[in-house]
């Protein structure tokens, strides 16, 4: 795990946050701990914890005996020593979270935001950055950063302003900018599906797997890819744009110009217009979870239909990518969900029919709504905190389901 280059500036960047994780993942440790597991030495691991210490970000937490001598000072990370936000910017809502620096939620807020143009959104999230900080009783000036998602694809002239999962406005100002302006703190910005993944990874029961596919339900649908620990975001941050794979070559028109686009008939929208057609109208996901329990033959007829989709997809993303498991979670009710994965099998022939599987082909997340909220939060925090994602999830508690 030695740092890697000749730039000096860099190795030492990359050291601090070497010996952060080190301590986050395996403290309280000592110094002569903290250098062997890093392989940086003891006087080089003295300097680093030193100045984190003065920061604020390492606290001691006593001595531990260990045979004669001056038992050595135990190092951890200071929860309280810094706090970053995530905001998900949806079609009709904002979600808000507040982490520590050890990655727990401290602060979680939705408003309701229908049309969240720049000239509403960015208000909005400062009102929210402020009632946050108020709710977790930090000064919202020490923030790290601050992580942003939205619906993707970026950059793609044909699709960011038009579709269900459109954000208007957005594409012609600095997004970044803006943002960092408003909330008055470093920002980054991700969209929602690979932020997702990263909050499943970190949170939920992704922390047990290095490789895999989270299919997310936001204001459209998305893809998020976690390759050996790492998200993959693809040249311009737009890999994983999965509800534009046609999935029935002539069939819906999109809004993106082809036909039988998979998000036409596997997404909320689509859902939500199945249900408008049989005089149904569920605007939230308490209708929706009601109409699952009644056993509604129009949502049946959706599930059908979607898991018929679905399932082409599963087999085709098992082919390109190997992972270990794909997963599906974001705003679809956690039942729905359920009967989803249930209306997709059996699922095709593909290179994940091996015997010995440790886990499912398809299952559910378990971060719910606020999944791409969490790993926005996580974003910076892992930017300033760890040298790579891969190093970033906890251990993973056994899970099992059927």
């Amino acid at each position: 795990m030695t740092a890697i280059g000749t730039n000096p500036e860099r190795t030492r960047s990359y050291n601090r946050r070497l010996v952060l994780d080190i301590v986050r993942l395996h403290g309280p440790l000592s110094r002569t701990d903290i250098a062997a597991l890093t392989d940086l030495t003891l006087q080089t691991v003295s300097n680093i914890t030193g100045g984190l210490m003065r920061e604020g970000l390492l606290v001691g937490q006593g001595r531990r005996r260990s045979g004669r001598g001056q038992p050595p000072m135990q190092l951890a990370i200071n929860p309280s020593g810094g706090h970053t936000l995530g905001f998900e910017i949806q079609t009709d809502r904002i979600t808000g979270v507040l982490v520590d620096l050890v990655g727990e939620e401290r602060a979680r807020r939705q408003i309701d935001l229908p049309e969240p143009t720049p000239d509403r959104a960015l208000p909005a999230l400062a009102a929210e950055r402020d009632a946050l900080a108020a709710e977790a009783g930090i000064d919202p000036i020490g923030l790290i950063g601050a992580g942003i998602v939205m619906p993707g694809p970026f950059g793609v002239e044909s699709l960011n302003a038009v579709g269900p999962a459109a954000l208007p406005g957005w594409s012609a100002i600095d997004a970044r900018a803006a943002l960092a302006g408003a909330l008055e703190t470093d920002v980054v910005v991700e969209n929602d599906a690979t932020a997702a993944a990263v909050g499943e990874r970190l949170y939920g029961v992704a922390r047990a797997y290095r490789t895999f596919c989270f299919v997310y339900f936001g204001s459209g649908l998305g893809l998020g890819l976690v390759l050996d620990g790492r998200p993959y975001k693809g040249a311009m941050g737009n890999a994983g744009e999965i509800g534009h794979v046609v999935v029935d070559p002539g069939g819906r028109p999109c809004f993106c110009g082809n036909r039988g686009c998979l998000e036409g008939y596997v997404s909320l929208p689509a859902l939500r217009q199945h249900l408008a057609a049989a005089g149904i109208h569920a605007a939230d996901s308490a209708a929706l979870e009601r109409l699952a329990a009644q056993g509604d033959a129009a949502l049946g007829g959706w599930l059908n239909e979607a898991g018929l989709r679905l399932r082409l997809v599963v087999g085709l993303l098992e082919n390109l990518f190997d992972p270990e498991t794909i997963l599906i979670g974001g705003a679809l009710p956690a039942a729905l969900i359920r009967r989803l994965i249930e209306a997709a099998n059996p699922l095709p022939a593909s290179v994940a029919c091996r015997d010995g599987r440790a886990a499912p082909r398809l299952m559910p997340g378990t971060t719910g709504r606020a999944t791409a909220a969490l790993g926005a939060a996580a974003l910076p925090l892992f930017n300033s905190v760890t040298p790579e994602l891969a190093l970033a999830a906890r251990p993973a508690p056994a899970v099992s389901w059927p």
